[in-house]
């Protein structure tokens, strides 16, 4: 039998499947995450194994080739599956693969989805009664072919714990980075993005990033502009009226150009800003709940907790007790209230 040593040192076994016409940048980024590449960072955590449906090559999107030794069997017995995007959204997944991933489930695998890997987890039953969300292009096939899956096109990655989902091709990168500081903790997570040159924290979701312009007229430059500002004013209140008049725009017209840019209202965006600046708060300092709501902007507590919740589905404090650093620094006011 294992002792508590071996069983703490046994690596957390990451499998990835990649299809048919899978881009080859998704699994490059699990294979840079998972891999060797962090090696130096993460030492020994995670074993990598990509598998395949069938023995032999599997063309990859681009003209790509791949080919690996390793099968479903393979899959079925790792801790952490992910499943790729696939070429065809419309085309099912095969009576192998859904076998593989309900056999995973039961072993208490956790299952993860990459862009349009979701409708392989769908087909096996695994997103029943979960949120889940997939490349927007095919968020209503999703939620017409599996009515039971809570389709919400919104998000970058949806975490239901034990099983986690992501939009297109680049968010993997966040979701990934998201497995990371879910296991490891935020400071490693937050080295990890540094040391892929992204941010620890991409803020929006996909409506910023569906065929709406973003520049290109003075409208959205204004719209632009706003946003900008209100970012560097995120402690003070914050009204639309004054972020019209930062886009030197009327009320009206300003509503009308943010939501064809951005696919929101500025004040549910402005919330989603503020929650989202709380994060680092969270993680790297020993401030109370009430002090990080007001060092964000929000009128009390009571309403930074409700939208935290409502965005990040969790509390704020659950959010510090998983991804809190040991060493954060003290707020400066509680140490001086206790010296005087």
């Amino acid at each position: 039998m294992a002792t508590s040593g071996e069983r703490h040192e046994r690596r957390h076994r990451v499998a990835v499947l990649p299809t048919t016409g899978t881009a080859p940048f998704e699994l490059g980024v699990i294979s840079a995450v998972f891999g060797h590449y962090l090696l130096d960072l993460i030492p020994s955590r995670y074993e990598l194994t990509v598998c395949s449906e069938a023995p032999g090559a599997v063309p990859l999107a681009g003209g790509a080739v791949m080919s690996t030794p390793h099968g479903l069997d393979d899959l079925a017995a790792a801790d952490t599956v992910i499943v790729t995007s696939r070429a065809d959204p419309h085309e099912h997944p095969s009576a192998e693969l859904v076998e593989a991933l309900r056999s995973a489930r039961h072993r208490g695998a956790r299952l993860v989805s990459t862009c349009t890997g979701a409708f392989a987890l769908a087909a096996a039953g695994v997103l029943d009664g979960r949120r889940a969300t997939t490349h927007w292009r095919y968020a209503d096939l999703l939620r017409t072919r599996y009515p039971l899956v809570e389709v919400d096109p919104a998000p970058l990655y949806i975490d239901e714990d034990d099983v986690l989902t992501s939009a297109g091709s680049a968010a993997s990168l966040d979701l990934c980075l998201h497995l990371v500081r879910k296991d490891l903790g935020a400071d490693l997570a937050n080295t990890v993005a540094r040391r892929l040159v992204i941010p620890p924290h991409r803020e929006g979701g996909q409506a910023q990033y569906v065929e709406s312009p973003v520049a290109g007229s003075p409208e959205n430059d204004g719209v632009a502009r706003s946003m900008n500002w209100a970012l560097e004013h995120l402690k003070e209140p914050l009204t639309v009226e004054l972020m019209a008049g930062a886009a030197h725009m009327s009320e009206r017209s300003y509503l009308r150009h943010f939501a064809h840019t951005t696919g929101s209202s500025p004040m549910r965006w402005l919330t989603s800003q503020r929650v989202r600046a709380s994060l680092p708060l969270l993680e790297k300092t020993r401030d109370s709940v009430d002090e990080v709501a007001e060092a964000v902007g929000f009128e009390s507590v009571v309403t930074y907790r409700y939208h935290f919740s409502r965005i990040m589905r969790t509390s704020p404090s659950a959010y510090r007790r998983m991804f809190h650093t040991p060493q954060a620094p003290e707020n400066p006011k509680n140490l001086a209230r206790r010296s005087a």
